[in-house]
């Protein structure tokens, strides 16, 4: 099979002839910048500095010398700016605090600060207050709440609303051009419009905005959808209508050419429960979920991807009852997140793309033979009859042991009966 019809089968839920591997082409499936740099030395690769696609996480570019060595059979693409709300172009050297070289955009602005922190400005621009913060020694950034006083005399939805607009021209071209290039890959493609995200916590306090109005802090936009709920239901509902006329256009550009859409990134899971009730997600998120995911399924060929971390066993059902056909990154140490119960449980009818490995603890801190070891287990389980897309549960981190992820990788190359470099 080509990596296309590979991805394209376990989306059907049939066996493919091997399981397919995602590394690299989502903000949630992707790789640590000094990981890459890392993997592209045991490689052997050309010498290069890495380029870092999204500073938030400091992810880097896995550039196709990689992909092709990790067998990866997914293409992505990313919004046209990044979390920070700046384009990546102009790239120039910056230097971490512990001496570490990365490629980032020209509107990449960085202060360091006198306790060793570092703190980086909303689209690059330095009249604004700086929006995230990496502390000394860190290896990514912390959003900063710039929240004004609430007043809830004076709410108003469409201060929620700012970021979410009808696209425009320069990003329905860019889009096209993208997918024709991620397309000429003879890889699955995976898009990342933005704008269908509802109350996505990394996104509520608008890192990537100037001056962000409205509810931005997170603990208050926790508590909102408990004690604010039709203020939040009027942003999701207008939200959605907005992202609804996008999607509209967006097939019209790139049709067929996209395979994937990722949807939604907002996280309902801790490590131990859920953040709200099933009835709370059925009541305040899953009408908007089920218009967008619907008006997709009756209009495009595309799949859904939803991210979620944490313990949302008790959510999968709903989940699918919203029209999700992907879930994200399937975070198997969580409490009720057993890849044997999930996978005979759910499995026939959402995919599973993710829980190849816990990063937390086994990949993180484990020896090589017990990250084999979880390997081959959760391969073997989540690959059954296809409806599995290896990847880690959630980004690989910079200082992650490299023997551990090779360890890794040769493990997926061993279950997969190729022979590994």
């Amino acid at each position: 099979m080509t990596s296309r019809e590979r991805v394209l089968i376990t989306l059907k839920h049939q066996q493919p002839d091997k399981i397919p591997v995602d590394f690299g082409s989502t903000a949630v499936t992707g790789i640590h910048c000094k990981m890459v740099a890392d993997l592209r030395d045991y490689f052997d690769l050309e010498k290069r500095l890495v380029k870092v696609h999204e500073p938030y996480q400091m992810l880097g570019l896995v550039e196709p010398d990689l992909q092709e060595a990790l067998g990866v059979d997914v293409e992505g693409i990313p919004g046209r700016e990044t979390l920070f709300g700046f384009p990546n172009e102009n790239w120039q050297e910056w230097t971490f605090l512990n001496g570490f070289t990365v490629l980032v955009s020209s509107f990449f602005q960085v202060d360091a600060e006198e306790d060793g922190s570092c703190l980086i400005y909303p689209k690059g621009d330095r009249s604004a207050r700086p929006s995230g913060r990496m502390p000394k020694g860190g290896y990514f950034f912390d959003t900063i709440v710039r929240q004004e006083p609430i007043d809830d005399t004076k709410l108003n939805v469409e201060d929620n609303l700012e970021e979410f607009n009808e696209m425009s021209e320069v990003d329905l071209v860019y889009f096209a051009e993208q997918a024709q290039q991620a397309r000429e890959t003879g890889r699955a493609v995976i898009a990342g419009f933005g704008g269908t995200a509802l109350g996505d916590i990394a996104l509520v306090p608008a890192p990537f905005l100037t001056n962000p109005k409205g509810i931005r802090d997170i603990s208050e936009w926790y508590m909102s959808t408990l004690i604010r709920q039709d203020y939040v239901k009027e942003i999701f509902d207008r939200q959605t209508h907005i992202a609804v006329k996008n999607l509209e256009k967006l097939w019209q550009r790139v049709g067929h050419l996209v395979d994937i859409v990722f949807i939604c990134g907002t996280d309902f899971g801790t490590q131990n429960s859920t953040f709200c009730s099933v009835e709370t997600y059925r009541d305040v998120w899953m009408p908007y979920y089920k218009r967008l995911n619907d008006w997709i399924h009756q209009n495009t060929s595309w799949k859904t991807f939803k991210h979620s971390c944490g313990a949302v066993e008790t959510l999968i059902d709903s989940f699918i009852e919203s029209g999700f056909d992907i879930l994200n990154p399937v975070q198997v140490a969580a409490t009720g997140m057993d890849p044997m119960h999930l996978k005979s449980t759910y499995g026939q009818d959402i995919t599973f793309w993710g829980g190849g490995i816990d990063t937390q603890t086994t990949l993180m801190f484990n020896s090589p033979e017990e990250v084999r070891a979880q390997v081959l287990k959760h391969c073997e389980i989540f690959g059954k009859d296809g409806g599995f897309v290896y990847n880690t549960v959630h980004n690989i981190q910079g200082n992650v042991p490299v023997d551990n992820v090779v360890a890794m990788i040769r493990a997926l190359h061993e279950f997969n009966g190729e022979a590994y470099q």
